[in-house]
């Protein structure tokens, strides 16, 4: 039997198979990007699919955070609604 890889949502910390999550990618560019592929190059973070943790990304800028580096608001406001249509 192969082993489930299991990753952490970086907003509550939970531990999911990493195929229940959705990978966000900060590119070369600086763009955050939903990495459908789970292989995209840049520096990623794992988020469950739970509305409250897509909302909190927006409420504390948590992305900031997470990728070290500053984001406008205007990300913040598209990636919240890529996330939602992805539920």
């Amino acid at each position: 039997m192969k082993n489930q890889v299991t990753r952490m949502c970086f907003i509550c910390r939970n531990t999911y198979n990493k195929n229940e999550l959705l990978r966000l990618v900060k590119t070369s560019a600086g763009e955050i990007l939903i990495d459908k592929t789970g292989k995209a190059n840049g520096r990623g973070a794992y988020i469950c699919k739970c509305e409250k943790c897509i909302e909190q990304i927006k409420k504390q800028k948590i992305l900031s955070k997470a990728f070290k580096c500053e984001f406008p608001p205007a990300v913040y406001k598209k990636l919240c609604e890529e996330l939602i249509d992805k539920q």
